[in-house]
């Protein structure tokens, strides 16, 4: 079960920080991924990262602005999220991949859980 957080209303330039929770024993065998959707768009990754934290993946709309991280000692994973543009406004999603080589897959079917999702919304 994954649980994320953090969402909220800022305001062009300002920060937020997402956090997802995993219940279980085996969240580090997991791949990582941020998803997002927007109103009438598709949902797309944002960040994904690797089961040790040693490789990310960032979609070209957040580079530079966007930092994934894990933390495997408390089952979570985090989105830093600065320099926050309203774009970036949408229902965010974390999820996870038992993907056996460890990739990060980049489209929703690669991955096998999600989270309920948490809205963020940038104000112009």
């Amino acid at each position: 079960q994954l649980q994320a957080s953090g969402g909220g209303l800022v305001q062009t330039g300002g920060s937020l920080r997402l956090s997802c929770a995993a219940s279980g024993r085996t969240f580090n065998t997991y791949v990582m991924g941020w998803f997002r959707q927007a109103p009438g768009k598709e949902r797309e990754l944002v960040a994904g990262i690797r089961r040790s934290g040693e490789r990310t993946f960032y979609a070209d709309s957040v580079k530079g602005r966007f930092t994934i991280s894990r933390d495997n000692a408390k089952n979570t994973v985090y989105l830093q999220m600065d320099s926050l543009r309203p774009a970036d406004t949408a229902v965010y999603y974390c999820a996870a991949a038992a993907n056996p080589w460890g990739l990060v897959g980049t489209t929703e079917s690669d991955y096998d859980y999600w989270g309920q999702g948490t809205q963020v919304t940038v104000s112009s």
